[in-house]
């Protein structure tokens, strides 16, 4: 198998990059981004501040916010802690939780470096869901240490966000703190992106006209995203004997030794049970759907050329997508998706976690369920109905308003019917 971890020239090469869209050109618009996004860093010191809800103006007002007068909802909360869901900031606060050990594009910056990645994701929970966040960088990589400090922050907060924290430890680190915390935890870099990916396939296959069980599936990525689109999908109901996944050392399949970890191991048992191996490339024969949350440049015409036809492309590596979507199309796919805002059908997680966190929230969930993802992923579909969809609208964009709106209801009912959400809370008094 071809390394994927070739120079720059060679990605671009072989993604298609050189055919219609000038790589100087692209590498001049991101380096625009990146000093304009400087400056901005620089003049603001950061993108997000903690504002006050009520003024101090008198010692009325001070006596009444603080003490003596805090003692009362102290009191009330001391009785029944889910008060702190009626009487503070609890019930619409999420901590965004790192080690900056998997920084998108940047990989393993540690948390200082991680800070403007998490004070970014703060401000989009409050400019697209009302939802205040707060980044919470960790100096740690230790996964007990950081399943400590969570479990120690979580008393200020609704919802825990995970983000950036690499895998195989985001998975256990997730796993543990559902388990030990009652109120939703979700590392977004796993289901925010499976849900995303599943509503722009859902638009796709209605355009190509096949049955989700009937794809031939190829995934390229067995990090955090992969495996849980592998799952997603699976989950919905996808054959996972139909599924071939490959990391960097090839495809996966059980008895496979070299790189493999428990969660690789779960995969190697559920998925390619013809035990097919090598590289990326063997996969794609007749293949339906291309799913990448990899690395740039890894996939070339010829492969996407044996693919079945109306093939799907979804390909999310960034700032280089696994193949560009000019080769992909001209090499036959019908429908191509990646993570840049600068082409068609972004797949992009702020799709769906604000949504998904202000219907937990709003309904003070305890978790966030399995059906609560399955329905945030319908409902974002059906953001975009059968009048707009086209190949190259599969999905809404980034910053349409009727997303949240959609995905939250949808959580929201989930919520209740999975038995997820806290009952009514009411002041006694």
């Amino acid at each position: 198998m071809r390394s994927i971890l070739g120079s720059e020239g060679d990605l671009e090469q072989n993604s298609g990059m050189n055919s219609e869209k000038d790589p100087k050109e692209d590498r001049d618009m991101h380096a625009s981004f990146y000093q304009e996004s400087l400056a901005m860093h620089r003049r603001f010191g950061g993108v997000l501040e903690v504002a006050s809800k009520v003024r101090l103006r008198t010692i009325h007002d001070l006596s009444v916010a603080y003490t003596p007068g805090v003692a009362e909802p102290c009191r009330k909360i001391s009785a029944d802690p889910d008060l702190a869901y009626l009487y503070t900031l609890k019930k619409n606060t999420v901590a965004v939780v790192t080690d900056g050990s998997a920084v998108l594009g940047l990989g393993n910056i540690g948390p200082y470096a991680a800070l403007p990645v998490m004070e970014g994701k703060a401000i989009i929970f409050k400019e697209f869901a009302g939802i205040d966040a707060f980044p919470i960088c960790l100096d740690t990589q230790e996964t007990e240490e950081i399943i400590k400090a969570v479990r120690y922050l979580a008393p200020a907060f609704g919802g825990i966000n995970l983000e950036d924290i690499s895998a195989p430890r985001c998975f256990e680190i997730e796993a543990r703190l559902r388990e030990e915390l009652d109120i939703p935890v979700v590392h977004d870099d796993q289901h925010g992106t499976a849900i995303v990916v599943f509503a722009g396939l859902l638009n796709a296959l209605k355009i190509v006209n096949k049955d989700l069980n009937k794809l031939k599936i190829v995934i390229s990525g067995i990090g955090a995203a992969g495996v849980a689109i592998l799952k997603f999908l699976i989950r919905a109901g996808a054959d996972p004997a139909k599924i071939l996944a490959c990391d960097t050392k090839g495809l996966v399949y059980e008895g496979r030794e070299e790189g493999m970890n428990p969660v690789k191991e779960e995969i190697a048992k559920l998925t390619n049970p013809g035990k097919l191996k090598g590289g990326l490339e063997n996969a794609f024969h007749d293949a339906d759907l291309f799913i990448g949350v990899s690395v740039g440049g890894i996939v070339t015409e010829d492969m996407v050329r044996s693919m079945a036809k109306d093939a799907i492309v979804m390909a999310m590596a960034n700032p280089i997508p696994e193949i560009m979507p000019d080769a992909a199309k001209r090499a036959g796919a019908r429908i191509v998706a990646t993570g840049r805002s600068d082409f068609p059908n972004q797949l992009n997680n702020c799709l769906s976690f604000p949504g998904v966190f202000k219907g937990a929230l709003n309904t003070c969930a305890r978790k966030v369920t399995p059906e609560m993802e399955m329905a945030a992923a319908y409902a974002l579909a059906e953001v975009v109905n059968v009048s707009e969809l086209s190949e190259d609208h599969i999905i809404p964009g980034a910053l349409d308003k009727h997303v949240v709106l959609a995905v939250a209801k949808a959580v929201a009912c989930a919520s209740v019917e999975s038995c997820a959400a806290r009952k009514s809370l009411e002041d006694g008094a």
